[in-house]
């Protein structure tokens, strides 16, 4: 956080998350509303469980994309708050515990001023 206790804006719709530090995308909402997405991830849809799933809509909002089974080529978004280091939560999926522990790796380097590698490779389980 930053010494006026906001969360710093990095520039375009980016904000560093006060977890972690990384930056996280702030994206409109098809309710009107705000979402702090995952920078650069799009798995396919049939590997995030219904509820946790956002598309992206030609008109740059987002919405949660629950139905079921998805189209198998349809990408989507996740909530940074589910990739973050810096929050503790239940692993939801295995391919998202791989990807908190790169980002905990990730933010280390951003903080000592490394530039970070692209994640891994990983095998995405289907999910239903």
């Amino acid at each position: 956080m930053g010494a006026n206790g906001k969360v710093p804006r990095l520039g375009g719709g980016q904000y560093a998350c006060p977890f972690c530090g990384l930056p996280q995308d702030r994206v409109p909402t098809l309710e009107h509303d705000w979402v702090l997405l995952e920078p650069d991830v799009n798995p396919p849809a049939h590997v995030v469980p219904a509820e946790y799933r956002w598309i992206e809509l030609s008109d740059g909002r987002v919405t949660v994309y629950a139905v079921c089974p998805p189209d198998p080529q349809q990408r989507c978004r996740i909530e940074h708050r589910l990739a973050c280091a810096g929050q503790q939560l239940p692993d939801l999926w295995p391919w998202l515990t791989a990807m908190r522990e790169e980002n905990a790796r990730k933010a280390q380097r951003h903080a000592a001023g490394e530039t970070a590698p692209v994640l891994a490779e990983v095998e995405l389980p289907d999910v239903g």
